[in-house]
């Protein structure tokens, strides 16, 4: 299988390919790991806004909406693709994974070997931070959040 450069590796090459785009959208499911209110999930993606000159929108979708998900979607082809297969080592699921198809393209397929602790929380100084580069809609707080590149929010 051949090796792809990390999906962070590429990021500046895009970057540059497309300078106007200053916004990435990102549609997420509010589990445990990256609801808009843990702290380290936040301090990544703020760090991440900063690092790259871009404002990040998540997009939460509601509880019990998954089906609008377009990667859950993906799941039931790949099932159907191991076909019951036993999964029971990495480079059987990355063999899977990366010779499945959806919709008539094979998946970029990385192997994340980071570990990040569980448990760790910033001090609520810390926290007020992050959250001032983090504009939440009104009504929509914790569903519909803009993480801006810089300290300095509009308006």
């Amino acid at each position: 299988m051949p090796r792809r450069r990390s999906r962070s590796a590429r990021l500046p090459v895009v970057a540059k390919a497309v300078p106007h785009i200053t916004t990435l959208a990102v549609n997420l499911d509010n589990g445990p790991e990256n609801h808009s209110r843990r702290t380290q999930f936040m301090q990544r993606m703020v760090a991440f806004a900063r690092q790259y000159g871009l404002t990040v929108r998540l997009i939460y979708y509601p509880p019990y909406h998954s089906k609008y998900n377009p990667i859950e979607r993906c799941w039931g082809g790949l099932e159907h693709h191991w076909n019951g297969s036993i999964l029971d080592t990495v480079d059987a699921v990355l063999n899977f994974t990366s010779s499945m198809t959806w919709r008539g393209h094979h998946p970029v397929v990385a192997l994340v070997t980071t570990v990040y602790e569980t448990g760790v929380r910033l001090t609520k100084a810390a926290m007020a931070g992050i959250e001032a580069q983090i504009a939440r809609q009104p009504g929509l707080g914790k569903w519909f959040i803009d993480i801006l590149p810089s300290a300095h929010r509009d308006g």
